[in-house]
């Protein structure tokens, strides 16, 4: 695992699930966190319960505004003092047939999974742009090449999410930015329902986790800009 002492890093989404194995692996290769969720009082429990890790802190946000983005990373620039890793990770899935997804719905998908994305990224990229090995890792999903049934607005925002992340590597590859999304299939989260004790079939958050820090460990000169990941035997 590489040595990232005196790094800092954002994960949004990360009061469970993937987001919080990814800010846990951080944290244990020595980089200072900000645990993001949209409620202060969660974030700031996580936080407290990793403190013995390493530096971390809570900062409440929605990433679905753009002003929460633009504070998100204000606060935790003001307080670490820069920012070299930013991990979009927050999601939010609303699954069901067209004819009975709402608007709302529909719309909430695109802000959080895709606009969050943008907006959190945006506001980044002065602080990124002076970071000796600045990353934006986004966390997206199979589902972002691989379409279901009731997955109107889940796949549409994660599609977009690829073709954005590969848009935006192009983009600030040359500021010294590198950009790359991981993309799981299953994972044992309750982000797909109940998620269930010791290792099954599925994926596990640390799977994920290991795959991010996999990316960054890799030197300045070399750059992986996507990585799929499967469960390896799914049921039949």
């Amino acid at each position: 695992m590489k040595d990232l002492t005196g790094r800092t890093a954002i994960v949004t989404g990360s009061t469970r699930g993937i987001g919080r194995a990814i800010a846990e692996a951080l944290l244990d290769a020595g980089a200072s966190v900000v645990i993001n969720g949209r409620d202060d009082r969660t974030a700031s429990a996580v936080a407290e319960e990793l403190a013995g890790r390493g530096k971390v802190m809570a900062v409440a946000a929605d990433v679905a505004d753009p002003l929460s983005c633009e504070r998100l990373v204000a606060e935790s620039v003001a307080a670490l003092g820069g920012l070299d890793i930013l991990i979009n990770n927050a999601g939010l899935g609303v699954f069901g047939s067209i004819a009975d997804l709402s608007w709302e719905d529909f719309r909430r998908q695109i802000d959080v999974n895709l606009g969050g994305v943008w907006s959190c990224t945006r506001a980044a990229l002065p602080h990124l742009k002076r970071s000796s090995d600045a990353w934006v890792i986004n966390i997206g999903s199979l589902a972002g090449r691989n379409a279901f049934a009731g997955g109107t607005g889940y796949n549409a925002s994660k599609f977009g999410l690829v073709g954005m992340t590969e848009a935006m590597m192009l983009d600030l590859r040359h500021d010294g930015v590198r950009v790359s999304i991981v993309m799981p299939g299953s994972v044992n989260t309750e982000f797909s329902g109940e998620s269930a004790p010791g290792r099954g079939w599925k994926l596990e958050p640390e799977d994920c986790a290991l795959a991010v820090m996999h990316l960054l460990s890799f030197p300045r000169e070399a750059h992986v800009s996507r990585i799929e990941m499967r469960p390896s035997r799914p049921p039949r």
